[in-house]
């Protein structure tokens, strides 16, 4: 899949305390049909939770890279 990425975020570069925080912003800001691309140094998943709680039916979510030292993960809006 080629995605034209709106927004890419590296997690680990972010504070702890405000990354879920910052990345629910960006991806907010997305327009619909657009994507956002999350690098993480471990599997996102609790992320992608929060995701189906805060943004259900709203997202789209699939794995680039699986580790193991890094994922990748793409985002759309809906």
């Amino acid at each position: 899949m080629d995605i034209q990425f709106t927004a890419k975020i590296f997690a680990p570069d972010i504070e702890p305390r405000v990354r879920h925080r910052q990345i629910f912003e960006t991806f907010d800001g997305l327009n619909s049909g657009e994507f956002l691309e999350l690098t993480n140094d471990h599997d996102p998943k609790p992320l992608y939770y929060q995701f189906m709680i805060e943004r259900e039916g709203t997202f789209s979510w699939e794995y680039l890279q699986e580790g193991p030292d890094l994922w990748r993960v793409a985002i759309g809006k809906k």
